[in-house]
Protein backbone atom coordinates (compact mmCIF):
# COMPACT_ATOMS: atom_id res chain seq x y z
CA UNK A 1 0.00 0.00 0.00
CA UNK A 2 1.56 3.84 -1.39
CA UNK A 3 1.05 6.05 1.72
CA UNK A 4 -0.07 9.64 0.09
CA UNK A 5 -0.05 13.06 1.96
CA UNK A 6 -2.08 14.15 -1.35
CA UNK A 7 -5.27 12.10 -1.41
CA UNK A 8 -7.68 12.13 1.51
CA UNK A 9 -9.39 8.70 1.38
CA UNK A 10 -8.37 4.88 1.58
CA UNK A 11 -8.42 3.83 -2.49
CA UNK A 12 -7.63 0.00 -3.03
CA UNK A 13 -7.64 -1.40 -6.80
CA UNK A 14 -10.33 -3.92 -6.55
CA UNK A 15 -12.08 -5.09 -9.86
CA UNK A 16 -15.07 -5.65 -10.02
CA UNK A 17 -15.84 -5.18 -6.51
CA UNK A 18 -13.69 -5.97 -3.00
CA UNK A 19 -14.97 -9.37 -2.13
CA UNK A 20 -15.26 -8.21 1.84
CA UNK A 21 -17.89 -9.31 3.22
CA UNK A 22 -18.40 -6.22 5.01
CA UNK A 23 -17.90 -3.80 1.61
CA UNK A 24 -20.93 -1.78 0.94
CA UNK A 25 -21.27 0.29 -2.05
CA UNK A 26 -22.68 3.82 -1.78
CA UNK A 27 -23.48 3.94 -5.60
CA UNK A 28 -21.53 7.01 -6.00
CA UNK A 29 -18.86 7.32 -8.57
CA UNK A 30 -15.61 8.03 -7.54
CA UNK A 31 -12.52 9.35 -9.83
CA UNK A 32 -9.05 11.05 -9.69
CA UNK A 33 -7.14 12.71 -12.67
CA UNK A 34 -3.58 13.69 -12.20
CA UNK A 35 -0.77 15.27 -14.19
CA UNK A 36 0.02 11.42 -15.55
CA UNK A 37 -2.27 8.94 -14.87
CA UNK A 38 -6.19 8.70 -13.54
CA UNK A 39 -7.95 5.98 -12.34
CA UNK A 40 -12.14 5.48 -11.73
CA UNK A 41 -14.52 3.35 -9.16
CA UNK A 42 -17.05 3.41 -7.03
CA UNK A 43 -17.02 4.77 -3.50
CA UNK A 44 -18.45 2.27 -0.43
CA UNK A 45 -17.85 2.01 3.16
CA UNK A 46 -16.06 -1.01 5.22
CA UNK A 47 -15.12 -2.10 8.52
CA UNK A 48 -11.17 -1.84 8.92
CA UNK A 49 -8.36 -2.88 11.78
CA UNK A 50 -4.83 -1.91 12.47
CA UNK A 51 -2.39 -5.27 12.73
CA UNK A 52 0.19 -3.13 14.15
CA UNK A 53 -1.70 -0.24 15.02
CA UNK A 54 -4.16 0.94 17.43
CA UNK A 55 -6.34 -1.52 18.85
CA UNK A 56 -9.99 -1.62 17.28
CA UNK A 57 -12.42 -1.80 13.92
CA UNK A 58 -13.68 1.28 12.71
CA UNK A 59 -15.88 1.86 9.77
CA UNK A 60 -14.18 3.60 7.28
CA UNK A 61 -15.15 5.46 3.42
CA UNK A 62 -12.70 3.77 0.84
CA UNK A 63 -13.49 3.66 -2.89
CA UNK A 64 -12.59 0.46 -4.97
CA UNK A 65 -10.71 1.28 -8.34
CA UNK A 66 -12.37 -0.41 -10.64
CA UNK A 67 -10.33 1.25 -13.80
CA UNK A 68 -6.71 2.84 -13.67
CA UNK A 69 -4.78 4.41 -16.61
CA UNK A 70 -1.14 4.79 -16.25
CA UNK A 71 -1.53 4.91 -12.56
CA UNK A 72 -0.06 2.20 -10.83
CA UNK A 73 3.65 1.39 -12.32
CA UNK A 74 4.39 -1.44 -13.90
CA UNK A 75 5.93 -4.29 -12.42
CA UNK A 76 5.37 -2.79 -8.72
CA UNK A 77 2.65 -4.79 -6.25
CA UNK A 78 1.04 -1.55 -5.22
CA UNK A 79 -2.59 -2.25 -3.77
CA UNK A 80 -3.60 1.19 -3.57
CA UNK A 81 -3.58 4.30 -1.70
CA UNK A 82 -3.99 5.21 1.83
CA UNK A 83 -4.88 9.10 1.81
CA UNK A 84 -3.99 11.25 4.87
CA UNK A 85 -4.97 14.60 3.88
CA UNK A 86 -7.25 16.66 5.20
CA UNK A 87 -11.41 16.65 3.97
CA UNK A 88 -10.93 19.64 1.79
CA UNK A 89 -9.34 16.76 -0.65
CA UNK A 90 -11.48 14.27 -0.27
CA UNK A 91 -13.38 12.78 -3.41
CA UNK A 92 -16.17 13.00 -4.66
CA UNK A 93 -16.56 16.18 -2.24
CA UNK A 94 -15.48 17.45 1.01
CA UNK A 95 -17.88 15.95 2.69
CA UNK A 96 -16.63 12.29 2.90
CA UNK A 97 -14.93 11.74 6.41
CA UNK A 98 -11.07 11.10 5.25
CA UNK A 99 -9.19 7.67 6.51
CA UNK A 100 -7.28 9.54 9.29
CA UNK A 101 -10.43 11.87 10.38
CA UNK A 102 -11.99 8.66 10.78
CA UNK A 103 -9.38 6.72 12.75
CA UNK A 104 -8.81 10.00 14.82
CA UNK A 105 -12.72 10.17 15.56
CA UNK A 106 -13.51 6.62 16.37
CA UNK A 107 -10.67 5.15 18.23
CA UNK A 108 -9.70 8.43 20.56
CA UNK A 109 -5.87 8.93 19.17
CA UNK A 110 -3.85 11.99 19.63
CA UNK A 111 -4.39 13.86 15.77
CA UNK A 112 -1.52 13.16 14.46
CA UNK A 113 0.87 10.88 12.77
CA UNK A 114 4.39 10.11 11.87
CA UNK A 115 6.50 8.97 8.72
CA UNK A 116 9.87 7.43 8.29
CA UNK A 117 10.94 6.97 4.50
CA UNK A 118 13.80 4.73 4.05
CA UNK A 119 15.01 4.87 0.54
CA UNK A 120 18.09 6.65 0.83
CA UNK A 121 20.47 5.47 -2.12
CA UNK A 122 19.10 2.11 -2.86
CA UNK A 123 17.76 1.94 -6.90
CA UNK A 124 14.51 0.98 -8.18
CA UNK A 125 15.85 -2.62 -8.79
CA UNK A 126 17.38 -3.35 -5.39
CA UNK A 127 16.03 -6.17 -3.91
CA UNK A 128 18.84 -7.07 -0.82
CA UNK A 129 17.40 -4.19 1.02
CA UNK A 130 14.27 -3.21 -0.82
CA UNK A 131 12.58 0.67 0.70
CA UNK A 132 10.53 0.61 3.79
CA UNK A 133 9.65 3.02 5.97
CA UNK A 134 6.98 3.27 9.04
CA UNK A 135 4.00 5.65 9.58
CA UNK A 136 3.00 5.87 13.85
CA UNK A 137 -0.25 7.02 14.01
CA UNK A 138 -1.13 8.95 17.01
CA UNK A 139 2.45 10.11 17.92
CA UNK A 140 5.92 9.80 17.31
CA UNK A 141 8.86 6.74 18.11
CA UNK A 142 11.74 8.56 19.55
CA UNK A 143 13.73 5.42 18.03
CA UNK A 144 12.99 6.77 14.38
CA UNK A 145 15.00 9.87 14.23
CA UNK A 146 17.93 11.71 15.98
CA UNK A 147 17.67 15.06 17.70
CA UNK A 148 15.22 17.49 18.16
CA UNK A 149 12.48 18.11 15.95
CA UNK A 150 11.86 21.00 14.66
CA UNK A 151 8.29 22.81 13.58
CA UNK A 152 6.50 24.76 10.55
CA UNK A 153 3.10 25.98 10.44
CA UNK A 154 0.62 24.26 8.43
CA UNK A 155 -0.40 27.16 6.19
CA UNK A 156 -3.67 25.67 5.02
CA UNK A 157 -5.36 22.52 5.77
CA UNK A 158 -5.81 20.62 2.55
CA UNK A 159 -2.38 19.22 1.56
CA UNK A 160 0.09 19.77 4.11
CA UNK A 161 1.01 23.07 2.82
CA UNK A 162 4.12 25.20 4.73
CA UNK A 163 5.91 27.93 3.82
CA UNK A 164 9.08 28.26 2.43
CA UNK A 165 11.40 30.93 2.85
CA UNK A 166 14.77 30.22 0.80
CA UNK A 167 16.62 27.64 -1.05
CA UNK A 168 20.31 27.39 -0.87
CA UNK A 169 23.23 25.28 -3.55
CA UNK A 170 25.42 24.49 -1.55
CA UNK A 171 26.47 27.98 0.48
CA UNK A 172 25.02 30.05 -2.23
CA UNK A 173 21.81 31.63 -2.08
CA UNK A 174 19.35 31.82 -4.50
CA UNK A 175 18.16 34.87 -3.85
CA UNK A 176 15.01 35.11 -5.14
CA UNK A 177 11.83 36.57 -3.82
CA UNK A 178 9.95 34.32 -1.37
CA UNK A 179 7.14 34.14 -2.98
CA UNK A 180 8.63 32.63 -6.10
CA UNK A 181 9.00 29.66 -3.88
CA UNK A 182 5.28 29.32 -2.70
CA UNK A 183 3.95 30.00 -5.81
CA UNK A 184 0.38 28.81 -6.21
CA UNK A 185 1.50 26.50 -2.94
CA UNK A 186 4.46 24.65 -1.54
CA UNK A 187 3.31 21.60 0.22
CA UNK A 188 5.01 17.90 1.67
CA UNK A 189 3.60 15.17 -0.45
CA UNK A 190 5.14 11.44 0.71
CA UNK A 191 3.20 10.61 -2.67
CA UNK A 192 5.28 12.31 -4.97
CA UNK A 193 8.71 10.59 -5.72
CA UNK A 194 11.15 14.07 -6.64
CA UNK A 195 11.29 17.42 -5.19
CA UNK A 196 9.48 19.54 -7.35
CA UNK A 197 10.41 22.92 -8.10
CA UNK A 198 8.38 26.33 -9.32
CA UNK A 199 10.13 26.56 -12.92
CA UNK A 200 11.97 29.83 -12.17
CA UNK A 201 13.34 28.10 -8.75
CA UNK A 202 14.36 25.20 -10.62
CA UNK A 203 16.22 26.83 -13.55
CA UNK A 204 17.98 29.06 -10.82
CA UNK A 205 18.81 25.76 -8.94
CA UNK A 206 20.52 23.69 -12.02
CA UNK A 207 21.97 27.37 -13.05
CA UNK A 208 23.71 27.31 -9.81
CA UNK A 209 24.54 23.72 -9.50
CA UNK A 210 26.13 23.59 -12.47
CA UNK A 211 27.91 26.87 -11.95
CA UNK A 212 29.19 26.09 -8.89
CA UNK A 213 30.02 22.33 -9.15
CA UNK A 214 32.99 20.19 -10.98
CA UNK A 215 30.41 19.45 -13.30
CA UNK A 216 31.78 20.44 -17.28
CA UNK A 217 29.60 19.62 -20.89
CA UNK A 218 26.88 17.81 -18.77
CA UNK A 219 24.14 16.62 -20.78
CA UNK A 220 20.77 18.86 -20.64
CA UNK A 221 18.97 15.58 -20.85
CA UNK A 222 19.93 14.65 -17.19
CA UNK A 223 18.45 17.96 -15.75
CA UNK A 224 15.09 17.74 -17.65
CA UNK A 225 14.88 13.72 -16.71
CA UNK A 226 14.75 12.14 -20.33
CA UNK A 227 18.67 10.70 -19.70
CA UNK A 228 20.52 9.22 -16.68
CA UNK A 229 24.16 10.32 -15.81
CA UNK A 230 26.42 7.48 -15.63
CA UNK A 231 29.91 7.12 -13.87
CA UNK A 232 32.58 3.90 -13.58
CA UNK A 233 31.79 1.78 -10.08
CA UNK A 234 34.73 2.74 -8.39
CA UNK A 235 34.02 6.95 -9.70
CA UNK A 236 31.68 8.54 -6.88
CA UNK A 237 29.90 11.35 -8.80
CA UNK A 238 28.36 12.31 -5.05
CA UNK A 239 31.85 14.71 -4.81
CA UNK A 240 30.63 16.58 -8.15
CA UNK A 241 27.46 17.73 -6.46
CA UNK A 242 26.60 20.33 -3.93
CA UNK A 243 24.03 20.18 -0.55
CA UNK A 244 20.77 21.81 -0.95
CA UNK A 245 18.77 23.06 1.61
CA UNK A 246 15.84 24.42 2.20
CA UNK A 247 14.20 26.77 4.95
CA UNK A 248 11.38 26.95 6.70
CA UNK A 249 9.17 29.38 8.84
CA UNK A 250 9.54 28.36 12.57
CA UNK A 251 6.71 28.02 14.74
CA UNK A 252 8.19 31.63 15.86
CA UNK A 253 7.09 33.40 12.76
CA UNK A 254 10.68 35.64 13.08
CA UNK A 255 12.70 32.48 12.75
CA UNK A 256 13.47 30.10 10.24
CA UNK A 257 15.26 26.68 10.26
CA UNK A 258 16.93 25.05 7.42
CA UNK A 259 16.89 21.02 6.51
CA UNK A 260 19.82 20.07 3.95
CA UNK A 261 20.01 17.01 2.26
CA UNK A 262 23.57 15.73 0.73
CA UNK A 263 23.76 14.91 -3.08
CA UNK A 264 22.89 11.08 -2.12
CA UNK A 265 19.02 11.94 -1.98
CA UNK A 266 18.69 13.69 -5.21
CA UNK A 267 21.38 12.28 -7.37
CA UNK A 268 19.42 8.88 -7.40
CA UNK A 269 20.25 5.39 -7.98
CA UNK A 270 18.69 3.78 -11.21
CA UNK A 271 20.07 0.45 -12.49
CA UNK A 272 23.23 -1.38 -12.14
CA UNK A 273 24.14 -1.91 -16.14
CA UNK A 274 26.85 -3.93 -17.85
CA UNK A 275 30.12 -2.39 -18.48
CA UNK A 276 31.28 -1.91 -14.99
CA UNK A 277 28.64 0.96 -14.75
CA UNK A 278 26.41 2.91 -12.39
CA UNK A 279 23.59 5.42 -13.28
CA UNK A 280 21.74 8.06 -12.04
CA UNK A 281 18.97 10.25 -12.30
CA UNK A 282 18.70 13.98 -11.45
CA UNK A 283 15.63 13.71 -7.79
CA UNK A 284 13.69 17.27 -9.03
CA UNK A 285 11.66 18.04 -11.50
CA UNK A 286 10.03 21.63 -12.77
CA UNK A 287 6.82 21.87 -11.48
CA UNK A 288 3.85 24.20 -12.39
CA UNK A 289 1.52 23.57 -10.02
CA UNK A 290 4.14 24.66 -6.76
CA UNK A 291 6.61 23.34 -4.96
CA UNK A 292 6.26 20.16 -2.99
CA UNK A 293 9.04 18.14 -0.84
CA UNK A 294 8.44 14.61 -1.84
CA UNK A 295 10.11 11.54 -1.20
CA UNK A 296 13.39 13.34 -2.23
CA UNK A 297 13.88 14.85 0.67
CA UNK A 298 11.54 13.19 3.20
CA UNK A 299 13.75 10.36 2.68
CA UNK A 300 16.55 12.49 4.96
CA UNK A 301 13.88 13.00 7.42
CA UNK A 302 11.60 11.93 10.20
CA UNK A 303 8.47 14.01 9.74
CA UNK A 304 5.28 14.64 12.17
CA UNK A 305 2.28 15.76 11.02
CA UNK A 306 0.95 17.31 14.40
CA UNK A 307 -2.71 18.23 13.14
CA UNK A 308 -3.92 19.06 16.42
CA UNK A 309 -1.08 21.85 16.90
CA UNK A 310 -1.79 23.01 13.03
CA UNK A 311 2.40 22.15 12.28
CA UNK A 312 4.77 19.78 10.72
CA UNK A 313 7.89 18.55 12.41
CA UNK A 314 11.46 17.63 11.14
CA UNK A 315 13.79 15.25 12.26
CA UNK A 316 16.99 13.44 11.36
CA UNK A 317 16.22 10.20 10.52
CA UNK A 318 17.98 6.93 11.92
CA UNK A 319 17.60 5.24 8.58
CA UNK A 320 18.57 8.20 6.19
CA UNK A 321 22.54 7.10 6.51
CA UNK A 322 25.23 6.01 4.18
CA UNK A 323 28.21 4.26 5.50
CA UNK A 324 28.08 5.43 8.60
CA UNK A 325 27.38 9.12 7.73
CA UNK A 326 24.16 11.06 8.11
CA UNK A 327 22.72 12.15 4.13
CA UNK A 328 20.67 14.72 5.80
CA UNK A 329 21.08 17.70 8.19
CA UNK A 330 19.08 20.20 10.30
CA UNK A 331 20.00 23.83 11.88
CA UNK A 332 18.36 26.41 13.40
CA UNK A 333 17.32 29.02 14.54
CA UNK A 334 17.79 31.44 12.01
CA UNK A 335 16.51 35.38 12.08
CA UNK A 336 14.11 35.45 9.78
CA UNK A 337 13.98 39.02 9.25
CA UNK A 338 15.48 38.88 5.44
CA UNK A 339 12.28 37.53 3.89
CA UNK A 340 9.03 39.06 3.94
CA UNK A 341 6.36 38.53 6.55
CA UNK A 342 3.88 36.25 4.75
CA UNK A 343 5.68 34.30 1.79
CA UNK A 344 2.72 32.59 0.66
CA UNK A 345 0.42 35.22 1.21
CA UNK A 346 -1.15 35.35 -2.18
CA UNK A 347 -1.94 32.12 -2.12
CA UNK A 348 -5.28 30.85 -2.33
CA UNK A 349 -6.62 27.30 -1.84
CA UNK A 350 -8.63 26.08 -5.22
CA UNK A 351 -11.65 25.87 -4.06
CA UNK A 352 -11.41 29.32 -2.55
CA UNK A 353 -10.25 30.13 -6.11
CA UNK A 354 -13.51 28.35 -8.16
CA UNK A 355 -15.70 30.14 -5.85
CA UNK A 356 -13.98 33.36 -6.77
CA UNK A 357 -14.14 32.38 -10.51
CA UNK A 358 -17.58 31.88 -10.41
CA UNK A 359 -18.33 35.00 -8.65
CA UNK A 360 -16.54 36.80 -11.39
CA UNK A 361 -18.28 34.94 -14.08
CA UNK A 362 -21.58 36.16 -12.33
CA UNK A 363 -20.60 39.74 -12.18
CA UNK A 364 -19.51 39.70 -15.70
CA UNK A 365 -22.49 38.02 -16.81
CA UNK A 366 -24.84 40.56 -14.31
CA UNK A 367 -22.95 43.77 -16.45
CA UNK A 368 -23.42 41.91 -19.85
CA UNK A 369 -27.24 41.24 -19.07
CA UNK A 370 -27.33 44.96 -18.13
CA UNK A 371 -25.90 46.26 -21.47
CA UNK A 372 -28.18 44.19 -23.27
CA UNK A 373 -31.26 45.58 -21.77
CA UNK A 374 -29.92 48.86 -22.49
CA UNK A 375 -28.96 48.41 -26.12
CA UNK A 376 -31.64 46.54 -27.25
CA UNK A 377 -34.61 48.70 -28.85
CA UNK A 378 -37.62 48.09 -26.84
CA UNK A 379 -40.56 47.40 -29.58
CA UNK A 380 -44.24 48.71 -28.81
CA UNK A 381 -46.93 46.86 -30.28
CA UNK A 382 -50.66 48.34 -30.61
CA UNK A 383 -51.65 47.92 -27.32
CA UNK A 384 -49.02 48.83 -25.83
CA UNK A 385 -46.99 45.97 -24.59
CA UNK A 386 -43.41 45.23 -24.50
CA UNK A 387 -41.51 42.46 -25.88
CA UNK A 388 -37.85 40.99 -25.26
CA UNK A 389 -36.64 39.32 -27.56
CA UNK A 390 -33.40 39.17 -26.13
CA UNK A 391 -34.08 35.48 -24.86
CA UNK A 392 -32.27 36.13 -21.34
CA UNK A 393 -32.80 32.38 -20.53
CA UNK A 394 -30.23 31.41 -22.95
CA UNK A 395 -27.76 33.34 -20.88
CA UNK A 396 -27.98 31.65 -17.23
CA UNK A 397 -25.45 30.69 -15.53
CA UNK A 398 -25.99 26.91 -15.20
Amino acid sequence: ILHMLSVSLFYVCLLPLPSSSTFQSTGRSVGVRYTQGNWEGVLGTDLVSLPKGPNGTIAINIAAIQLSDSFFLPGIDWQGILGLAYPMLARPDSSVEPFFNSVVNQLGIPNMFSLQMCGAGLSDSSAVNPPAGSLIMGGAEPTLYRGSIWYTPIVEEWYYQVEVLKLEVGDQSLNLDCKEYNVDKAIVDSGTTLLRLPINVFNAVVETITRSSQIENFSSGFWDGTKLACWKKDENPMELFPKLSIYLRATNASQSFRITILPQLYIQPIVDTENNLGCFRFGMSPSSSGLVIGATVMEGFYVVFDRSQKKLGFALSSCAVSDGKPLSEIAGPFSAADVAADCSGGVLKEPVLWMISYALVAVCALILIGLLLLLLPCRHRDRGEITDESSLVRHRIK
